[in-house]
């Protein structure tokens, strides 16, 4: 029994951690058809501004390091939002309707961004420490006990897949967005600015990102490479989902993560990536428009 419940906890473990990463591409890619290949590194700048705000905490307010987790989670939102606001602005707007132009541009900025963050913080990784108050576990029952950081990243997933519902579909600026996303031309007869929406959409998928990459600073060390090891995994996810849909998004974040810890308890990490890879192909080669099926626009 424990066994079981053990693994139900990591397999929504797993999901949350991959439904953090998926949120900020599901919005670039999903809603605007963006494949931004620089998402990874907008994982990686969310990551060391967490570390950062450490470094600031222990050096002038060391009394206070274990609240320096809660500074740095909307400080990687913003940080990363912005460095999304100056790539959408300064290139991604110029390439709309170009997805191999787009692809190759966003893949050279990510490794100008890896390289940038190699001559700050060096090319091995650094470590984040994970506040006092999210170490340990929560014993449910004799002999399982549930960690408290991974318990954290369960609830900042919901927090932001919440958040994002509420302005997306509760919210003026989200209807603005979801006009421009829908239909271009008919939003800009309203008056609705299509460029700035997509400016703001645009940053606001990279501040998830950002978020996310705050949430990895307490699964394990982090380095410049560390969205690179995300980026297949969230576009998987949200191609399964069915691009330009949460719901879709949140199904598909599930479903791999309980493959991953399923076919990786009976064999190795590697071989259970594999696995549930093949599977997620497998599936998209019966059904191409992935779990939730979505009229989406191609950007003008």
């Amino acid at each position: 029994m424990d066994v079981l419940l053990l693994q139900i906890f990591n397999s929504l473990s797993v999901s949350s951690i991959l439904l953090l990463i998926a949120l900020g591409l599901a919005i670039t890619f999903g809603l605007m058809n963006v494949i931004n290949m620089a998402h990874g590194e907008l994982i990686m700048i969310g990551a060391y501004v967490t570390y950062v705000v450490q470094i600031l905490f222990e050096r002038y307010v060391p009394g206070s390091l274990d609240f320096y987790y809660l500074v740095a989670i909307p400080l990687s939102f913003l940080v990363s939002a912005f460095f999304g606001f100056l790539l959408e602005r300064g290139l991604i707007r110029f390439l709309y309707g170009r997805p191999l132009d787009t692809l190759l541009a966003t893949w050279g900025i990510s490794l100008i961004f890896q390289q940038i963050a190699r001559d700050i913080f060096g090319a091995p990784n650094v470590e984040v420490k994970t506040p006092s108050w999210l170490k340990g576990g929560v014993e449910v029952m004799s002999g399982l006990q549930l960690p408290l950081n991974r318990l954290f990243i369960i609830a900042l997933a919901i927090v932001c897949l919440v958040g994002i519902y509420v302005y997306m579909y509760h919210s003026a600026a989200g209807c603005r967005m979801r006009a421009v996303m829908q239909n271009r031309a008919m939003a800009s007869c309203l008056g609705i600015p299509a460029g700035k929406i997509d400016a703001y959409t645009f940053a606001i998928g990279s501040g998830l990102a950002g978020v996310a990459g705050c949430a990895l600073c307490l699964l394990g060390p982090i380095g410049p490479s560390i969205g690179t090891y995300y980026i297949v995994d969230a576009f998987m996810v949200v191609v399964l989902g069915g691009v330009g849909k949460l719901i879709g998004t949140v199904a598909a974040a599930g479903v791999i993560g309980v493959l991953n810890t399923t076919f990786e308890f009976g064999s190795t990490a590697t071989m259970g990536k594999v696995l549930a890879l093949v599977m997620v192909i497998a599936f998209l080669h019966w059904k191409p428009s992935g779990l939730v099926s979505l009229k989406v626009r191609t950007l003008d």
